[in-house]
């Protein structure tokens, strides 16, 4: 899949109601991010996942390169979001 695939299909997915899941430190995040993302790093993701939303919530995740959000990914499979789409990289938004 192409970058501009990428985007295309998360911007599709997050306009159906996904959750945009930007990964990174809060560092990262405050120096730009999309505006619907929310910001929970993956190394408190598996504490956090009840603020990701229900059970069951799609979610679109990204973070700068894309190995974290692999991780993130795989982390929110096993929390219940059998529906997650990696964007790997935020540069693909």
């Amino acid at each position: 899949m192409t970058p501009q695939e990428r985007s295309q299909k998360a911007h599709e997915l997050v306009a159906q109601g996904a959750v945009l899941l930007d990964v990174r430190t809060p560092e990262e995040f405050q120096q730009g991010h999309p505006e619907a993302a929310r910001n929970i790093p993956v190394q408190v993701l598996a504490q956090r996942l009840s603020e990701v939303g229900p059970v069951g919530t799609p979610v679109v995740v990204y973070c700068a390169a894309g190995g974290r959000s692999a991780v993130a990914a795989q982390l929110l499979r096993q929390g219940g979001f059998p529906e997650v789409f990696d964007l790997q990289s935020v540069k693909n938004w």
